[in-house]
């Protein structure tokens, strides 16, 4: 494969073209990237334009979680993710808690942070000294930009100068709070930084103290640790008498707490408890067409924000009585960016009802917490693999290639049985070779 320019001026044809002579690709290679392009013209060329270089779509499955009783209203989440079982988990731990008072949320805060990083050369007493005197004058300076984010209720909440770290030296940071209403708003943000750093730099270039200012980057952190939201569930332990024929309700009340309380301290059991976590609300983040990288970014960040990496759930479970709980920062939106533009982002919100920003954030831990109350109540008892394996079952058929009998006969004999690749990929065998006996 040799380097080539011009790519992204080239047609769609043109890139395959040239994709087909550099890769040798097989015709049905070829076939699948052009069945999987969007019959409507106008609807592919939406797709085709949320990115660059685009020769088709990589189609995820949109499912439906019902029966979540989120603050007294029963709800169903739209999921798009790749991962079998997470919707039935979502779904089985809903109803769940449906049944016994559902999950309650609560917004804590919903600001946002950019920083715009410098150095200066002068005394930091000078540097604060000449921001305080001129921080009305900065704010006034990107009042246009803001003017209709702050008739939404958003806007500037505060901006102060910190200092960056001890091993660097002379470095500074502008550090602006961000309310956006129901947008992300990372492009509000950026902009309003950008804007920022110049008066910054022409208000010390006009200063007549010595030192010297350097703007380095203008930018917004994905880092939101007060744009946080809680989710618990509560109820007595008696209500988990059923969960388990080897286990009594308060046997698994206490099991529970141990699995939360390993997470708590062993990192390596934290990432992985962790994840189940985002299985759920990345299905959810995906559906409504907002970022899941930075929510699991400032999630992961969350995690670690007392020194090492822990669980972000923790259970209490006393007196008969057990709660289960998530704090989370997550910065989603509603309105503008892919969620204005995806036809399916569409779809997800209104099979929400609309929510504003805030009810988002709270369905998204509702999301999480079930998700990882359906793990945690799997590991603790069956194990993972016997529910998690089933749900695979349909892939792993497709991928040994199994015609509709061998599918029909393979679902029944796995019923109730423990299933794995190598267990399923030798029953075929059995019965392929025993169809040519025959």
């Amino acid at each position: 494969m040799q380097i080539v320019n011009g790519f992204s001026k080239f047609s769609r044809s043109e890139k395959l073209n040239w994709l087909n002579r550099e890769t040798n690709l097989s015709q049905q290679t070829l076939e699948i990237l052009d069945t999987h392009l969007h019959r409507e013209e106008a609807i592919q060329e939406v797709y085709g334009d949320l990115s660059e270089n685009t020769v088709s779509n990589y189609y995820l499955p949109l499912g439906l979680a019902p029966n979540f009783l989120i603050n007294g209203d029963l709800m169903t989440l739209p999921m798009v993710i790749e991962e079998s079982s997470v919707v039935a988990a979502a779904s089985h731990s809903a109803k769940f808690w449906a049944l016994h008072g559902g999950f309650h949320t609560n917004v804590l805060g919903t600001s946002k942070v950019g920083q715009v990083h410098f150095t200066w050369s002068g005394d930091p007493e000078t540097l604060q000294a000449i921001f305080n005197q001129n921080m009305v004058l900065l704010l006034n300076s990107v009042t246009p930009m803001t003017r209709k984010m702050e008739k939404r209720g958003g806007g500037i909440t505060s901006m102060e100068i910190h200092s960056a770290h001890p091993e660097l030296p002379r470095h500074y940071h502008l550090f602006v709070r961000f309310k956006t209403a129901d947008a992300m708003g990372a492009n509000f943000i950026n902009s309003v930084l950008e804007s920022l750093a110049s008066q910054l730099s022409q208000m010390l270039e006009n200063d007549v103290s010595e030192g010297r200012l350097e703007i380095i980057m203008s930018i917004l952190s994905n880092y939101t640790p007060e744009s946080l939201v809680q989710c618990y569930v509560e109820a007595k332990t008696e209500v988990f008498r059923n969960m388990s024929p080897e286990l009594s309700a308060d046997q698994f009340a206490r099991k529970f707490q141990q699995a939360v309380d390993i997470a708590t301290h062993d990192p390596y059991r934290a990432v992985t408890h962790n994840k189940g976590i985002f299985n759920g609300m990345d299905a959810l983040i995906l559906a409504t067409g907002n970022d899941f990288r930075a929510v699991e970014a400032c999630g992961h960040a969350y995690a670690s924000r007392n020194g090492s990496y822990s669980s972000l759930s923790r259970v209490d479970v006393s007196e008969g009585s057990f709660r289960f709980s998530l704090e989370v920062p997550l910065s989603v939106g509603t309105v503008g960016g892919l969620t204005g533009v995806h036809p399916m982002a569409r779809a997800s919100l209104e099979i929400l009802g609309n929510p504003s920003a805030e009810l988002l954030m709270q369905i998204t831990a509702a999301a999480g917490l079930a998700n990882n109350f359906s793990a945690i109540r799997s590991l603790i008892t069956t194990g993972i693999q016997q529910g998690h394996m089933k749900m695979h079952l349909g892939n792993m058929l497709r991928q040994l290639k199994a015609s509709k009998e061998e599918t029909r006969r393979a679902t029944r004999y796995f019923a109730n049985r423990t299933l794995s690749y190598s267990d399923l990929s030798a029953y075929l065998d059995s019965i392929r070779n025993q169809n040519q006996q025959e």
